[in-house]
This record gives structure tokens, C-alpha cells and sequence, in this order.
């Protein structure tokens, strides 16, 4: 089994695919043409199901970044003869500067290595295996590389290095290079249907790599700009959400890889390889930080015509979709594969699709409100739609549902579904004008008034001293933050602060790390336990910056981007033991979290700026 820590890899993507490149300069993870497609390399979750490496022989030590402004990964290996640098990409197509990122893709990963210093012998190993390791395919030597046949992928292989049988469906093949000397290798799939994959020429890989580093460079110059605190790391978060942007419908997935576990060994194992309505309206702010209006606006009409017509008040609205918006999402195990350190069951599809999360509503209308400014040209039939997610939402708030965290137990009014709901109408009030004349405003203000009431009032637990996790319980909820995020109360409101004491008190490991909630309480319907969250950690943050708790705030954001690994990735949890990386990575979620934590503690200390001025031309009239 893979046993390689899950922080120790790199993301590639080109918009349409993604690959893991780990720090020894092996290929654990990729998947063509789509982020959800079958993998031909999945070594990440068994040792069997197939990779691409190209390293030194000799005993190495390696250092490894991003071009500036780029997800163009740069590998330096260094032994004691010699420095090898290893560049490694999906390659972008042409004409992809600025907006056009990823447009009409080759679906050719590139891989350059050049000796910079002294000499070393490296080795290429090399043992694709499409459909999830399902497929051995058949090798066979080509001019210039190796071609792969069987299944329904064509995979042609360019190679400088000859490469000789290993065993069936792997090839390996050394070779000694000299200072100056650079070698090109390229990975290029196509279907039976397409024009086939093909053998490319040094120059052409060349051109391939430095158009890619281009495009990215550009995308990164036009939309860019933030210049508040950790400037860097909201800058590589913007990136890491372009990078699980699907260009041909702008939808983002929450994590380029399934069942990387929330704890190793155990069963809490999911494909996160798809685009759920939950994380719209966060996504919608993180866009606007990290990257621009223009990315927004792509991700809300990718959702909205994914969802539209799928809402009333007899109909749930679905929370999550493919990336070209397919509704069926069934689950299904891969027992062949035996799972990231023995974590099984390896799991493609997400049951939790045809769940009720009645959350969705807010999350969808509070995106469109972020945009409500670019939203001008909407027809009818949006309109209609997004007067439908409020109608819906004055309706099924009363109904118990599985909640933001997908519960696979019973049913539960889940104090942030109904948060969520306050949202729908809160934004739709604001939005009437938008949405049109016949916009039933009323009702919605009264279906407003009774949520917050029951939030405010049902919600909360003396004995906990805080909002709690579900109406009539005690057990605490990271996600009950959300309360001041979304405006529902002021965050200087002493239930919301108290709140917020107990969560970073009560809901946190040895290293002040937030959990999600207690799974000891059973009330997810799942065995084991689970690591700390990310998000859950900024969202912490998030809450301390609205009510002006800034210092406070800075640390618990300095504690959660600590456990960023040495490119700035975030995986969704941490091993409370270990402190090890843990879920699917790199999770949009966590970066997510990380931009709208940073920009809320940008906004608090200009706040403290301003008063703090104030304070000085005061006193200095006074004087």
C-alpha cells in the first residue's frame, strides 16, 4: 500500500485533468481527460495501480516549488555527484493567456529534466494503468517512446531514455546525464474516437512547457491583486481554486482525488472529485479575493443551470453535481484497491447526492447575491428560479435533513440548515428588485422572523453556553460559526461570542486545532473518528476577526495555514496525534477557508486602523 504522507505531494492541472507529483518525482495520482474521470495512475491508493517516475538512482535529497505565479512544479535533486532539475505540467493549450486558461487542452503531461551541475544517473519507471488499475496494458516500443494499448484510452509515452520490460505493463530504462544536458519526456492520451495520442518532438515539449508556464503567469497577472496579509498564501490559494476549476463549465470541485481518509486505516473515505451547491456562496467570496469577479461568475452559472428546475417545495434542490453538471453521482466501492496506508473501502461516486441538505438554498442565493451586481442580463427563467429557492426555503426549513456534513444517521434540524435558510430569504429580500415584481417579500420577511427566532431561541443551550449542533441538543458544531459569517448576528453579540469561546475551548485538539464535531456523540452514523478541520480552524479565525478579537484571530490563522506543506497545498484535516496531513488533497474547502479568513482579518485591522485614528485627531482637538 502507498505509505507516502498525503502532504508530500503536488498538484498539476490544466483545467480538465489533474496529477500528484510526490517529492521523490513520482506520478501517484492522474486522471484524463476530466478531474472525475478513472485514473491511469493510482498509486496514491495502491501500489499496483500504476505510476510514472523519473529520479536519480544514487541517494538524493530534494527541494521542490512552484514557478512564481504558476502551478508548474520545479523539482531539484541533488546527490553527491550532481543537481538534476525536474519540471513538471499539464500542458495548457493555445491561445490561453488571461480568461482563456485551459481552453481547448492537448491532455499532454509534460516532464523536463535538465542536469544543472556534475553528473547523475537517473531512472524512468513507468506503469500506467487505466480504470483504476483495472487495465494492464499491453507496451510496445514506437520511435521515439512507448505506446500503451488496452482498454478504452490510448496513452503514447515520448521518451529520450530507452525503457525495457519490467514486468507486464512496466517498462524501465537509466541513463547518465551531464551538466547542460536536458531530456524531454511527454505523456499524451487520447480515445479510440480522437485524434490519436502521438510521439512529440523535443522542441515541441519545450514549447508545451513554456507556453504553460505563460498561460499561468498570465491568468495570475490579470487576476491577482490581493496585497492584504499572507499575501502569498492567498495568492496560492487563488491559483489551487483555478487549478480544480473544470474550464469547459466553470464548475469547482471540492478535491481533485477520492478516498484519501479522514484518519488512516479507517472507512471515512470519499470522492471528492465533484461540485457541490454547499460551498457556492464561500467560494463566490474566496473568488473575488483570490481571483476575480470573472471566475465567480463562471462558477454561479455553471450551478444554477446544473440545478435549475430542480427545486420546489414537493422537490429538493440536489446538492452536488458532475463537472458538466450530471446529476447521478451513485457510489460504488473498488475493493481491488487496497486504500491510502489500508484505508478502505476505496470508494468512486458520492452517495451523499441524493441526500436533503436544506442548507443549499442560502448557499445558493448567497452567491447570487455576491454577484447580484454582475447578474444583469438574467432571463425569465432565472429569475423564476431564484425566486423558487427562496419560496422553497420558507417551506422546507422546518424539515429536519442530513445536514452541512452529510450525515449517513437519522435526520436532524441542524441548527446551520436552518442559518442557511435565514440566508436564502435574507438575500432574496435584498435581491426582490432582481428577482422581479413577483417577488412575495412578505412572506419571506415572516419566514425570515421565524427562523431567526428559533435559531436564537431553540438553538441555544444554557448548559452548553453556546449555539449547539441540532434544535434540543448540547453537542457543540464548528459549523454554528457560520451564525455571525452570514450576518445572522452581529459577532459582538455575547451568544455569538460565547459561542465562539466554547468552540476554540471545548472543540479543539492539544494543538488548538477545530473540530467539526464530536463523532463520539454517533450522531454521523459512522464508525472511527476523524481528524481536525481546516476549514473549521479559519472559520474559527474567520469569527474572531468580525468581532474584533484580531489578535486572537491572527493566531488561530497562523496555527491552521501552518500545516500548509512546502508548496502552500492544505489538505481538509490534520491527525490530531501525528499532525500529518489527512482527507483529499488539496481541498478547495481548506483554501477556501484560508482566503475569506484572511481577507475578514485584512478588513478587522483596518477596522482597528481607522478607530485608532479617530482616537489620535480626537484627542488632538481635544488638546
Amino acid at each position: 500500500m502507498s505509505g507516502t504522507p498525503i502532504g508530500d505531494h503536488a498538484l498539476l492541472s490544466d483545467c480538465h485533468s489533474t496529477a500528484l507529483v510526490d517529492t521523490s518525482g513520482s506520478v501517484e495520482w492522474l486522471t484524463f481527460p476530466r478531474f472525475d474521470s478513472p485514473s491511469v495512475m493510482a498509486r496514491l491508493l495502491d501500489d499496483g495501480a500504476g505510476h510514472w517516475s523519473i529520479r536519480p538512482t544514487a541517494e538524493f535529497s530534494s527541494a521542490r516549488r512552484y514557478l512564481d505565479g504558476t502551478m508548474v512544479l520545479e523539482t531539484t535533486f541533488r546527490t553527491s555527484t550532481g543537481t538534476v532539475v525536474l519540471s513538471d505540467a499539464l500542458a495548457m493549450g493555445p491561445e490561453n493567456e488571461g480568461h482563456a486558461l485551459g481552453r481547448d487542452v492537448p491532455h499532454v503531461l509534460v516532464r523536463s529534466l535538465t542536469c544543472v551541475a556534475g553528473n547523475a544517473e537517473v531512472e524512468v519507471s513507468y506503469a500506467p494503468r487505466p480504470e483504476y488499475g483495472v487495465v494492464v496494458p499491453v507496451l510496445s516500443t514506437v520511435q521515439g517512446g512507448v505506446a500503451a494499448r488496452g482498454g478504452a484510452e490510448r496513452l503514447v509515452l515520448t521518451t529520450p531514455v530507452e525503457l525495457a520490460a519490467l514486468a507486464a505493463g512496466a517498462v524501465v530504462g537509466r541513463r547518465r546525464l551531464s551538466a547542460g544536458e536536458t531530456l524531454q519526456f511527454a505523456l499524451h492520451r487520447s480515445t479510440w474516437n480522437e485524434l490519436p495520442a502521438r510521439v512529440w518532438a523535443a522542441d515541441e515539449i519545450r514549447m508545451l512547457l513554456d507556453r504553460t508556464v505563460a498561460a499561468w503567469r498570465s491568468w495570475s497577472a490579470l487576476h491577482q491583486r490581493y496585497q492584504g496579509p499572507w499575501r502569498d498564501l492567498v495568492h496560492t490559494s487563488g491559483r489551487v481554486l483555478k487549478a480544480l476549476t473544470f474550464q469547459p463549465s466553470g464548475a469547482v470541485v471540492a478535491a481533485p482525488t477520492t478516498s484519501l481518509p479522514e484518519v488512516a486505516g479507517g472507512a471515512r473515505n470519499w470522492d471528492y472529485r465533484y461540485c457541490w451547491i454547499r460551498d457556492a456562496s464561500l467560494t463566490m467570496e474566496a473568488l473575488w479575493v483570490a481571483a476575480c469577479p470573472d471566475e465567480a461568475v463562471d462558477f454561479f452559472a455553471f450551478i444554477a443551470a446544473a440545478a435549475e428546475g430542480g427545486v420546489a417545495a414537493n422537490h429538493a434542490l440536489q446538492i452536488m453535481f458532475g463537472v458538466g453538471g450530471e446529476h447521478d453521482l451513485a457510489e460504488r466501492t473498488l475493493p481491488r484497491l487496497a486504500g491510502w496506508r489500508g484505508s478502505s473501502p476505496v470508494r468512486v461516486g458520492n452517495g451523499a447526492w441524493n441526500q436533503n441538505q436544506v442548507d443549499v438554498y442560502g448557499e445558493l442565493l448567497g452567491a447570487a447575491h455576491r454577484l447580484q451586481h454582475q447578474l444583469t442580463d438574467l432571463d425569465d427563467d432565472t429569475r423564476a428560479f431564484l425566486g423558487s429557492l427562496a419560496n422553497t426555503a420558507a417551506v422546507r426549513w422546518r424539515e429536519p435533513d442530513n445536514g452541512i456534513w452529510e450525515i449517513r444517521g437519522t435526520p436532524r434540524h441542524f441548527l446551520h440548515s436552518k442559518v442557511m435558510c435565514w440566508v436564502a430569504l435574507d438575500r432574496a429580500i435584498q435581491m426582490a428588485h432582481v428577482i422581479g415584481r413577483a417577488a412575495p417579500v412578505r412572506e419571506w420577511k415572516q419566514a425570515r422572523a421565524e427562523i431567526e427566532q428559533m435559531v436564537t431561541q431553540d438553538g441555544w443551550s444554557d448548559s452548553a453556553d453556546a449555539f449547539t449542533q441540532y434544535i434540543g441538543g448540547d453537542a457543540l458544531d464548528a459549523s454554528t460559526l457560520m451564525v455571525p459569517i452570514v450576518g445572522l448576528l452581529p459577532a459582538t453579540d455575547p451568544r455569538v461570542l460565547a459561542t465562539i469561546d466554547a468552540i476554540e475551548e471545548r472543540l479543539t485538539d492539544e494543538r488548538g486545532l477545530v473540530y467539526r464535531y464530536r463523532t463520539e456523540t454517533g450522531v454521523d452514523g459512522l464508525e472511527g473518528s476523524e481528524g481536525t478541520f481546516l476549514l473549521c480552524t479559519f472559520w474559527l479565525a474567520h469569527a474572531l476577526a468580525l468581532a474584533d478579537r484580531v489578535g486572537r484571530a491572527r493566531a488561530v490563522f497562523e496555527r491552521a495555514a501552518g500545516y500548509a506543506n512546502d508548496l502552500g497545498l492544505l489538505a481538509e484535516e490534520v491527525d490530531p496525534q501525528s499532525g500529518e496531513l489527512l482527507g483529499n488533497f488539496p481541498q478547495a474547502f481548506s483554501h477556501i477557508g484560508l482566503v475569506n479568513a484572511a481577507w475578514a482579518i485584512n478588513q478587522a485591522e483596518e477596522r482597528a486602523e481607522r478607530r485608532a485614528e479617530m482616537l489620535a485627531r480626537t484627542a488632538s482637538t481635544e488638546t
